[in-house]
């Protein structure tokens, strides 16, 4: 009965997911408000696919991570550019927000919770913004593998992040997955960032 509750909420996030990306020109005049200036910007492409027993749901879109010292924000968007959602997170908590009139708003200790409310999947958002250069969070237990003196994978919280591509000119990642087991009535993830040439 627990599994069969997830499944629909999985359905149900990804249908109002698909029902904010059909009504771009709505959602579009309801955008979220603007960011204040980050210390790294990162942006790209993303996909998604979540499996709970026998079904799966998949997602794709764009994404910007603009990181503020202990702070970040995870802005999703649509392949059109339609915002779908924005994550925030601190030393204060977690935010989700979802753009509408009004907005849709949820608080809580974690990014992760707020994100398998909202959407029926985690996100890697507590540890993301050092995953995204390819180093794991400080202070924080993880397992690393290294590859031509470059950090390949890491193990932490839960997920495997691999860096399946690098930027020939700073060796940063250019590709990503970042993959997470299913454990009780949660889907396993698998996500794929794509990130934009930070020189082009």
């Amino acid at each position: 009965m627990l599994r069969r509750h997830h499944a629909f909420r999985l359905r149900a996030a990804c249908a109002r997911l698909g029902a904010l990306v059909l009504s771009g020109g709505l959602v579009a005049c309801a955008s979220l408000p603007p960011l204040a200036p980050a210390e790294r910007v990162h942006a790209g492409r993303f996909s998604a696919i979540a499996k709970l027993d026998d079904r799966q749901e998949n997602l794709s879109g764009r994404f910007v991570l603009s990181v503020r010292g202990e702070s970040l924000t995870l802005d999703l968007a649509s392949p059109l550019g339609t915002t779908l959602a924005r994550v925030e997170t601190g030393p204060d908590g977690a935010r989700l927000t979802e753009p509408g009139s009004p907005p849709r708003e949820l608080r809580g200790a974690s990014a992760e919770a707020l994100a398998e409310q909202a959407l029926g999947f985690a996100l890697p958002a507590s540890g993301i913004g050092d995953w995204i250069v390819g180093r794991p969070v400080a202070h924080r237990a993880a397992s690393t593998t290294l590859q031509d003196g470059h950090i390949s994978a890491i193990e932490q919280d839960g997920w495997t992040i691999r860096v399946l591509e690098r930027f020939a000119s700073n060796g940063l990642p250019r590709r990503l997955a970042f993959e997470r087991p299913a454990h009780a009535a949660s889907p396993a993830i698998r996500l794929q960032l794509v990130l934009d040439d930070p020189a082009g």
